[in-house]
């Protein structure tokens, strides 16, 4: 088994590909160690010490670690946790526990509106947003502002700012003209 891994624009980011299919739909999220109960790979990369959180895509895993973390350190230890789940022939998610869809769901008078922001979000967002090994979902609409949910990558990412408000932000306004701002929410 081959595992490749990219940078992303976040530092403490690093994305793995190992060549298989990581979630058949949607992404998995585990900020942190606890959350990663239902998930014997993460489990396993979160024992290799110095990690913050992992992110799950349909081809990648990204891994975040601590700022006093060196890569150096423990990408083998990372590169061997992937290995040795897939050599397993463990479940990426164990039980009843399903990927995330992404989006919240919408109910109320902007229905048509929200539509038109996922749509934007699923087609023209996410998969470059995945590139980096992360995921923006929507979580609301209210008053002409988009808040949007940041995964993986894009968690703390010293560039997600700018992402927010000069590409996405952008965007949003150029096709919706009901959207007046976008801002990052909190998990």
């Amino acid at each position: 088994m081959f595992i490749q891994t990219e940078s992303t624009p976040n530092p403490a980011t690093l994305k793995f590909l190992p060549g298989q299919t990581v979630l058949e739909l949607g992404t998995a999220d585990f900020p942190n160690s606890d959350a990663a109960d239902k998930s014997p790979l993460a489990r396993r990369i979160f024992a290799a010490g110095g990690v913050t959180g992992v992110f799950f895509g349909t081809d990648f895993v990204t891994v975040t670690k601590t700022d006093e973390t060196d890569w150096q350190h423990i990408k083998p230890a990372i590169l061997g946790a992937i290995m040795e789940h897939y050599q397993s022939g463990a479940p990426v998610m164990e039980g009843e526990a399903k990927a995330a869809g992404g989006h919240a769901e919408h109910t109320g008078e902007d229905g048509d509106i929200v539509r038109q922001i996922k749509e934007l979000l699923d087609t023209r967002v996410r998969p470059a947003v995945a590139q980096d090994g992360g995921d923006i979902t929507f979580h609301g609409f209210e008053r002409g502002v988009v808040y949007l949910h940041m995964q993986g990558a894009c968690a703390g990412c010293p560039s997600s700012t700018l992402t927010l408000k000069m590409g996405i932000e952008n965007l949003l306004r150029h096709y919706i003209p009901e959207v007046t701002e976008v801002r990052p929410v909190a998990a």
